[in-house]
């Protein structure tokens, strides 16, 4: 019973990207699944909203000004709040993790099809999930 009611939960997001127009689509394409959204124009934006919140899923761009997300990687990855949190990174090519960062779980690129990456990184990230939660 308890497991179900955590799951009608509302799950939050945070989406940091310096291009408002990748934001919006994110925000659009979780909004759509049930998912609060929070944002950040960079990491150091994102840093003070996870003092606020800490997120269930955070998507970000890799090369953003004021503090990249590779080095909000290296944030998140340090604290034992965020260190399990999932992690798609948003990279400029389409060349996947080697394009983005190693630590985070997966990635997309900008292109014109963000939403059908978007959802092949949760269903595999949901999928891992529940690998987890199998094996314990």
């Amino acid at each position: 019973m308890v497991g179900s009611a955590l799951d009608r939960m509302a799950k939050v997001a945070l989406v940091v990207d310096d291009s408002m127009l990748i934001r919006y689509a994110i925000c659009r394409f979780l909004r759509e699944r049930g998912f609060g959204v929070e944002t950040a124009a960079n990491g150091i934006e994102a840093l003070d909203v996870l003092g606020r919140v800490v997120p269930d899923l955070i998507v970000t761009d890799m090369q953003m000004p004021g503090m990249s997300g590779s080095e909000l990687i290296t944030v998140l990855k340090s604290k034992p709040e965020t260190r399990a949190v999932p992690i798609i990174v948003i990279t400029g090519h389409a060349g996947g993790l080697a394009e983005g960062d190693q630590r985070a779980n997966s990635a997309i690129s900008k292109d014109i099809d963000v939403d059908s990456q978007l959802e092949n990184a949760l269903r595999m990230i949901g999928n891992a999930r529940r690998g987890q939660t199998a094996g314990k």
